[in-house]
Order: C-alpha cells, then structure tokens, then sequence
C-alpha cells in the first residue's frame, strides 16, 4: 500500500476519502496546543497567536532544549501526546474558531469533537504511545514558540516537520469514530465469550 502524506495546510477535500483506521503521515507543520491554550481560545476569548487554519495540532507538552549559540532557538527532545479527551469539551468550538484540519493526540475523543470534525471537516488522529523520542525525530525544526508564559508543556510550539507518524485517523468527516465503534464489537465479543465461559463454570455458585 502506498503510504499516505498529507503535507499542510490541507484541504477539505484531501481528507473525503480518509477513513477511521486508515495510516497517514504529516508533513509541514504541526502546533503544540494544549488544556489552557484550548481554554485561552474557548473560555478566555483570545485570540490563538499562531494561525492554524487548514493546519494541525498535537496534544502534547513537549520536552525542548535551547541550542546552544543560536541566540534563542529551540530543539525538540522529546514529544508525546497527551491524552486528547482532556480537551473534548473544548474541541468542537475550537475547531470553529481555528479551522485546523488535523488533531492529533493519544487515545480517542467523544461526540463534540465528531460533530466538529464532520461541520469542519477535519480529522482526529492517534500518534502511537510510547514513541516520544521517535516522533521528535521527525521535527526539523522549531520555528517559533507563543504563549512562553504557560510554561514548556502549554507553550505552542510551531514545528515544521516531515512525515511525522504513523498516525491512525480515530475520527473521519464523515461522522465515524473507531474507538466508540471498536467498543461496541469488543462489548459484543465479551458477551459472546462470558457465555461460553459460564457453560463450563455453571457449577460455581
């Protein structure tokens, strides 16, 4: 199978035939943007310092380190997602607000980040855990940093990056998402299996 890059910003209709479950990569650049730069945007009302339309963001507080003699740059050590339900109450809106097309993070979302998805017509995808130091691989650069004030992990880290991944779309446009779908088929085969185990535990009381 051919490996999928989206390289941003990205378009509405580059994600019409990307699906829950498929792999894709992410070229181009991608913003840190956590819990309180969520609530900054959503409750707050100020405005996001870094334009993301047609863009991405990770969940993720970062572990960065200055480089030496470059008069203020920055380099990734290390950048694992953080969990996304964390930032379910803010995500549909903020997906109003910014126009990002690609949300990643770890784990899945609920059912206001599906409505914003499907309305805005982005995805929601899952960067593997425990891969911290190989997804900061894939950073070839910091180009900026906002909001320093929060502090390492919320501050809004402007990466540029090439092929970062692999990343499984969680969330489609079209409305679907794997891990409520994957708990209704797990839910399903454990009724099936508690069956079978009670037909040769019957005699337990």
């Amino acid at each position: 199978m051919e490996k999928r890059v989206l390289t941003t910003p990205v378009k509405a209709e580059e994600l019409e035939d990307i699906h829950v479950g498929d792999i894709i990569y992410l070229s181009g650049h991608i913003v840190t943007c956590r819990d309180v730069a969520h609530r900054r945007l959503i409750e707050e009302g100020r405005e996001l310092p870094v334009d993301i339309k047609e863009g991405a963001i990770l969940h993720a507080g970062p572990i960065v380190r200055p480089i030496p003699g470059s008069d203020g740059r920055f380099e990734m050590v290390s950048v694992g997602p953080t969990t996304s339900m964390r930032m379910e109450k803010f995500e549909k809106e903020f997906i109003e607000e910014t126009g990002v097309r690609v949300i990643v993070g770890k784990g899945g979302m609920g059912d206001k980040t599906v409505a914003g998805c499907r309305e805005g017509k982005a995805i929601q995808c899952v960067f593997p855990a425990g891969c911290a130091v190989v997804a900061a691989a894939t950073v070839e650069e910091i180009e900026d940093a906002q909001w320093t004030d929060l502090g390492m992990p919320e501050t809004l880290w402007v990466c540029r990056i090439k092929e970062f991944g692999p990343l499984i779309v969680a969330i489609d446009t079209h409305g679907r998402n794997l891990f409520e779908e994957n708990k209704v088929i797990y839910n399903q085969r454990k009724e099936e299996a508690m069956k079978e185990i009670f037909k040769h535990v019957s005699f337990i009381k």
